[in-house]
């Protein structure tokens, strides 16, 4: 049995929801948008300890206590994004990282595209740290919660001045 908890944060309402197992299988951003797939589910939400605890991770982020996560994922995704969030998540705190860079890591160096598809389907945002992807030229490109929330996130890792690799 699933559960979910829903938490307010400084980017708007987030759920945070984990499998039967208490593993984290996604992060999701309110979204005022109905067309758009962030929109968290504020139906019956059952909490349990593993959805808290990474509700708890989440708040201390935001307060500027927590530089990483200690939690069981489980994403959902095709062996190719299942690369892309691994890698996603050596990315350090407070650095950002071009797709072409990312690409490369991975051993796909034209896959550069592939990797901002991949990224943008990440389902558990902020904890696998899609918001650190930048363009190559440092620009603030693409994020599905929004570039204010992308912005928001790397002011707050202080990373808005890019350190490309």
């Amino acid at each position: 049995m699933s559960s979910s908890v829903t938490i307010d944060s400084p980017v708007g309402p987030i759920t945070v929801r984990v499998d039967a197992a208490g593993a984290l299988t996604s992060v999701l951003f309110a979204d005022p948008d109905p067309d758009r797939d962030l929109e968290p589910d504020r139906a019956a939400q059952d909490s349990t300890p593993a959805a808290e605890r990474a509700a708890e991770q989440l708040r201390q982020y935001f307060a500027g206590q927590r530089t990483d996560f200690d939690l069981p994922l489980a994403p959902v995704g095709s062996p190719f994004q299942l690369r892309v969030w691994t890698a996603l998540r050596e990315i350090p705190y407070g650095e950002t990282e071009s797709y072409g860079h990312l690409a490369l890591r991975i051993g796909q160096p034209t896959a550069s595209r592939a990797v901002g598809l991949a990224n943008g389907r990440n389902p558990i945002a902020i904890v696998v740290p899609c918001h650190r992807v930048i363009g190559a030229s440092g620009t603030l490109t693409g994020y599905a919660g929004g570039l204010e929330r992308k912005r928001w996130l790397l002011d707050l890792e202080g990373a808005l001045q890019p350190t490309l690799h």
